[in-house]
């Protein structure tokens, strides 16, 4: 008994320097293409395009979310926010790298603005769970937003604000999502990439709170 709840206690607590699992050098065996789009999953991604990345429980789910968003270009599904380089699938469920699954968006901003995939990412999970997303439990399946650019981050403060304030009306918790500028993002390995396109009743727990978010003001550049 006291085994399995040290491993829950690791899943939901993020690991320090020296805790972590120590990775590989070599980054692992995936898709060049995508399975729906077939444009190359790591790029070259066309001129004037921009990415986002966001976390929002399990990836394959989420992916499917942008890859259906009018304006995206390409999305990928891996890791980021944690400690060790290139992790897998299996290690990263340990809760030992301290990466969370997220989500690569690379989208046209003349079709579809930034502020229209923050309102998809708040409505489509609950930021308020911590370390879970329903039954999912574990740091991986944190809410995060990771920033490419100063306006991206503004962005996501202000919508995260706004939301905050329409889930408090609603009687709702407090967000817990994490907002940072994008640290290294490894792919996930290929049978993971656009999962729901190959299986398409695989598993997907995304679920949203019912709240409406209203799309915040783009920020002055």
């Amino acid at each position: 008994m006291f085994f399995l709840s040290d491993m829950l206690n690791k899943k939901l607590k993020l690991p320090v320097p020296g805790e972590a699992l120590p990775g590989r050098e070599r980054p692992l065996p995936t898709a060049n293409k995508h399975h729906v789009s077939k444009r190359p999953l790591k790029g070259p991604y066309p001129e004037g395009f921009e990415q986002a990345l966001f976390g929002l429980g399990c990836f394959w789910g989420a992916e499917r979310l942008f890859w259906q968003t009018p304006g995206v270009w390409v999305t990928a599904v891996g890791y980021a926010g944690g400690l060790t380089p290139n992790p897998t699938y299996q290690e990263t469920c340990t809760g030992l790298t301290g990466h969370a699954e997220v989500v690569l968006v690379v989208f046209d901003p003349k079709e579809v603005a930034y502020a229209d995939l923050l309102k998809i990412f708040w409505e489509s999970h609950d930021p308020t769970q911590g370390m879970r997303q329903g039954n999912d439990v574990g740091t991986t399946y944190r809410s995060a937003i990771y920033t490419f650019s100063d306006a991206q981050q503004a962005e996501a403060i202000a919508s995260r604000d706004a939301y905050q304030a329409a889930l408090k009306g609603a009687g709702r918790d407090k967000i817990t999502t994490e907002i940072a500028a994008a640290p290294e993002f490894y792919f996930a390995e290929e049978d993971h990439q656009q999962y729901l396109a190959k299986n398409p009743y695989g598993y997907c727990g995304l679920k949203g709170t019912g709240v409406a978010c209203a799309i915040p003001q783009r920020a002055a550049i």
